[in-house]
């Protein structure tokens, strides 16, 4: 019943001491980390992505960022992202004394994000970090999701994934400093999530395009690794959807357990920004082909 719990008696998020993100903000805390290098954000507009966008300015990095800020499917019941939102980011990167490439783009739309990533590279002069953090969330069960629904939140989540990495890794690869490839995959890329197995499916399938690529890029000199966070506060947690989905069917309740370090409420995004911030510099760099879950050992139970 632990998630039923967040749910009912949604409060704050809160960060704790003890978490494997918060101690991570004690190595990546030293401005400056990232000086020099610029990083691609996908769905930057607003929490998780607005989040990383923020922290890597803040570590020294200009910033390339995308959101479509739009509607991008009808099956999707939670509100967009904005322009408006966008601009936030802008100004808020431009706070942390950073330069930022903006553009309102669609994952799917291959030329828009091709000529995104060759406008950023002509105008810093180099791509060293890619945060591929767009994605969309829906529920239904798998025998009864619509076309729509699937094609979807695959399309977003995976294959839009997969455009943005072939637009960014030749240009990474043509700079030739390395670089770090963070892929936002969810704990639903570790486990099964019933009541929204098309989401979990395309975040299972981030998780083999990190460990095939981080091989692949490894002669460059790039490192890949997926993270896996889990009950984050964005604009896609819908306590009302997902109460429908346990009320209909309380089986599945199981499969969403309480955060051991944070046994309510939901964790901020900029606890997974610490980890993401820490995965792009130099410190982690012994890692590559590496899952990280940012879950405050939910997956334990």
């Amino acid at each position: 019943m632990g998630l039923l719990r967040l749910l009912t008696e949604r409060v704050g998020p809160t960060r704790t001491r003890f978490s494997f993100a918060a101690s991570l903000s004690v190595v990546v805390g030293q401005t400056g980390s990232l000086q020099g290098r610029v990083a691609f954000i996908t769905g930057a507009a607003r929490a998780q992505g607005r989040a990383h966008a923020v922290r890597l300015a803040r570590e020294g990095a200009d910033i390339i960022a995308l959101d479509i800020c739009a509607p991008v499917s009808d099956t999707l019941s939670y509100a967009p992202a904005t322009p408006e939102d966008l601009s936030e980011t802008v100004r808020l990167v431009e706070a942390e004394g950073r330069k930022v490439l903006a553009r309102e783009v669609d994952i799917r739309d291959d030329p828009a994000v091709r000529q995104l990533v060759a406008d950023g590279v002509e105008q810093f002069g180099r791509l060293d970090i890619l945060v591929a953090n767009a994605g969309v969330l829906g529920w239904g069960r798998l025998w009864e999701l619509t076309d729509e629904q699937w094609d979807t939140v695959i399309g977003v989540n995976l294959t839009g994934t997969w455009r943005t990495l072939r637009a960014a890794v030749p240009a990474m690869i043509e700079a030739g400093n390395g670089g770090s490839i963070v892929i936002v995959s969810s704990s639903a890329g570790l486990k099964a999530t019933p009541g929204n197995g098309h989401y979990s499916a395309s975040k299972h399938g981030l998780t083999a395009l990190t460990n095939s690529l981080a091989i692949e890029l490894g002669e460059y000199n790039i490192r890949v690794n997926s993270i896996h966070p889990y009950s984050v506060d964005t604009p896609m947690i819908e306590p009302e959807a997902m109460m429908r989905i346990f009320a209909d069917h309380p089986r599945f309740v199981h499969s969403f357990p309480p955060m051991p370090l944070q046994y309510k409420g939901f964790m901020a995004a900029d606890e997974v920004s610490d980890v993401v911030a820490w995965l792009a510099g130099d410190r982690s760099g012994t890692l590559s082909g590496t899952q990280i879950p940012v879950d405050k050992g939910a997956l334990k139970y």
